[in-house]
């Protein structure tokens, strides 16, 4: 009961306090946009440029610690596809959707506050070495896989579709924070020093992403109704809340994975899907109302489950 309320309480306090100001209307829409375009596409990018210039790339990119993440969030797509496709008979496009909401976990805005919370900051590393490789892997794994879906019977050839793939990736924010925060990781090993003035600043940056991102998920939550597709949304739910993070646990344990990746990968893998699973949804216009509602109930069960895989967990 007590990681209940002093780990996970706090941060979804945090996204409640956002829903609630934006359901009264205190905190407008336009103001909801505006911060999580602030937060998502600058402050988080430099939370991992920050993060990602400072990791031991050496030490923390273990098969051993990726492996039961990855595995588990490529079986919860299978699982989300193959559900759709053969319990729900929804459309191709419908369900790369529905597969790519039980991939996507919030790893960076619920991951990372609620496991410094219930570990500390030193146990960030191996949570860290994850989000260095997951929004470009599954942006890059979910993108192509529409594009090919999409470009069945139009005549496009294989090479144009993933190129669209990789541009797409390449283009994201996110992305692009990771990507420059290991090129100035490998500058640093080559002897580059940056001023601490400019460390000030990026810290400065990087510190207001989660609290600005967790207030402005709440804001944009608000606009997520819940509606129908209970089928499907309860089978997005298990699998990002229950299968995932079962998995990477189970596979965790047979491998003799040691404690700290273990809570790691678990912790990031038990977390909900995010606001990028609805962005995707409404990218292609596919299973917008499935992705959306998962989003919302997942978020909101998540307070449940978070704890118990906190129990769990050593």
């Amino acid at each position: 009961m007590t990681a209940l309320f002093n780990i996970i309480v706090p941060v979804f306090l945090i996204v409640g306090f956002g829903y609630l100001v934006a359901w009264r209307g205190i905190f407008r829409e336009s103001a909801v946009d505006g911060l999580m375009v602030f937060a998502q596409n600058f402050a988080a990018p430099t939370l991992l440029f920050a993060s990602m210039a400072r990791l031991d790339l050496g030490t923390e990119f273990r098969l051993g610690l990726l492996l039961p993440f990855y595995i588990g969030a490529f079986s919860s797509y299978l699982i989300g596809w193959a559900g759709a496709r053969f319990l729900f008979n929804r459309p191709p496009m419908d369900c790369v959707a529905i597969g790519f909401t039980c991939l996507f976990s919030n790893s960076l805005l619920l991951g990372i506050p609620i496991m410094e919370r219930a570990y500390g900051p030193d146990s960030l590393a191996g949570n860290w070495a994850i989000i260095a490789i997951h929004s470009p892997l599954l942006y890059t794994f979910g993108i192509t896989v529409m594009e090919f879906t999409r470009a069945r019977g139009s005549g496009l050839s294989v090479g144009r579709v993933a190129l669209r793939a990789v541009t797409g990736v390449l283009r994201t924010p996110l992305v692009i924070g990771i990507l420059t925060g290991v090129s100035m990781n490998v500058l640093i090993q080559a002897g580059l020093v940056m001023p601490e003035g400019f460390w000030a600043a990026v810290d400065m940056i990087a510190g207001s992403a989660l609290p600005a991102a967790l207030f402005g998920l709440g804001g944009v939550l608000y606009r997520y109704r819940p509606e129908g597709d209970a089928g499907a949304i309860a089978l997005c739910c298990a699998c990002s809340l229950l299968v995932h993070p079962g998995l990477a646990y189970g596979l965790g344990r047979l491998t003799g994975l040691d404690d700290a990746g273990l809570r790691s990968a678990v912790m990031t893998a038990a977390m909900a899907p995010g606001v990028n699973a609805y962005l995707f949804a409404n990218l292609y216009g596919a299973a917008k109302r499935v992705a959306a509602t998962t989003v919302l109930g997942g978020t909101a069960v998540s307070v449940v489950s978070i704890w118990m895989w906190l129990a769990i967990l050593p």
